[in-house]
């Protein structure tokens, strides 16, 4: 069986770890070997800039500098282990991708969405996900649920202006690529969010398994 590349994307409180777990989980009782990962991380030279990434500074981190430190994380994660996990066959199911980049950094952070695009036409230019399932919910009921988790990291204390554009930018490339991206309601009970899932996964086994 080909190894196949799943995304989920959203923004702050989505539910993406509880739905990473069901999406694993899911494919594995069905008979496929799953490497589950994250953006940025997923490598120890990556989890340690993505430490510098979410940490506060006293040293200002700019926005092109925070695109530059999230494509050396995704340049390291894809050669020493997104690549290697697909070449072996497995499915892997990633927290982000650069998706995730054009949103939070992009439309957030108003960095030019060419630029972005040439970094990602550099670092992968042969490899976009098979599916991205991209959670949505208000910024305000996410950032809700996400208050309840901790001391939010230095993205996390954006303002909900912030996340209202990167909510936007997410919607506006799954209209722009409908193949790719499935719109899940996150505002939903987590049992019709998951049956909605299920139903994407088996659609998505059945074509490409």
């Amino acid at each position: 069986m080909a190894g196949r590349f799943i995304t989920i994307e959203g923004s702050e409180g989505v539910g993406k770890s509880t739905n990473l777990a069901f999406v694993c989980d899911f494919l594995q009782r069905r008979g496929i070997e799953v490497e589950r990962t994250r953006e940025p991380g997923g490598t120890p030279i990556a989890e340690a800039i993505r430490e510098v990434v979410l940490a506060d500074h006293a040293e200002a981190l700019g926005p092109d500098t925070e695109v530059l430190l999230m494509f050396a994380a995704r340049a390291v994660h894809l050669a020493n282990r997104v690549r290697p996990a697909l070449a072996a066959g497995r499915w892997v199911v990633c927290d982000r991708f650069t998706d995730a980049t054009f949103a939070y950094q992009g439309a957030g952070r108003g960095v030019d969405p060419e630029w972005i695009q040439g970094l990602a036409d550099h670092v992968h230019p042969d490899l976009w996900p098979d599916c991205t399932l991209l959670l949505d919910a208000p910024p305000a009921i996410g950032r809700d649920r996400a208050a309840k988790r901790g001391e939010p990291d230095r993205i996390e204390q954006e303002d909900n202006t912030f996340f209202e554009r990167v909510r936007g930018a997410y919607l506006a490339r799954a209209d722009r690529e409908p193949r790719r991206f499935r719109v899940i309601d996150a505002t939903a009970p987590l049992e019709e969010v998951q049956q909605e899932i299920g139903g994407v996964l088996a659609a998505l086994v059945e074509r490409l398994g």
